[in-house]
């Protein structure tokens, strides 16, 4: 998986960049097919600065998130929140599609079924 991290309107050190790195890597976690990671630190206001992070993945739309926040740090861990939640989200939609299609259909009728017995 190869990570990039651009900076505007300012430089980070490499400490930082390493500290950043660090923090998208653990997208890997959630999902194996990850080919890239991009992330793009806005320093044009450093008391808030902006963070853009675009994940790629293979049969996957590239993943987005945009954060903005007090300091650097809060600001990433935020993003990777939003793309954490937007991977386990689609291996959700993934694993309703493998599962039997008949299943979906009967378990609300049986949840009325003991409804009824559960009213009488």
């Amino acid at each position: 998986m190869q990570i990039s991290i651009s900076t505007r309107h300012g430089q980070l050190s490499e400490a930082s960049k390493a500290k950043l790195a660090a923090k998208a890597e653990k997208l890997n976690r959630f999902f194996d097919r990850l080919t890239a990671i991009e992330l793009t630190v806005d320093l044009k206001d450093p008391q808030k600065p902006k963070v853009d992070l675009l994940v790629s993945a293979e049969h996957l739309q590239d993943l987005v998130a945009h954060e903005q926040a007090e300091n650097l740090l809060s600001a990433v861990e935020s993003a990777v929140q939003k793309i954490e939640q937007q991977l386990r989200k689609h291996k959700e939609r993934i694993h309703e599609r493998s599962r039997d299609p008949d299943a979906k259909r009967t378990e609300p009728a049986a949840a009325a079924e003991t409804d009824e017995i559960d009213d009488e």
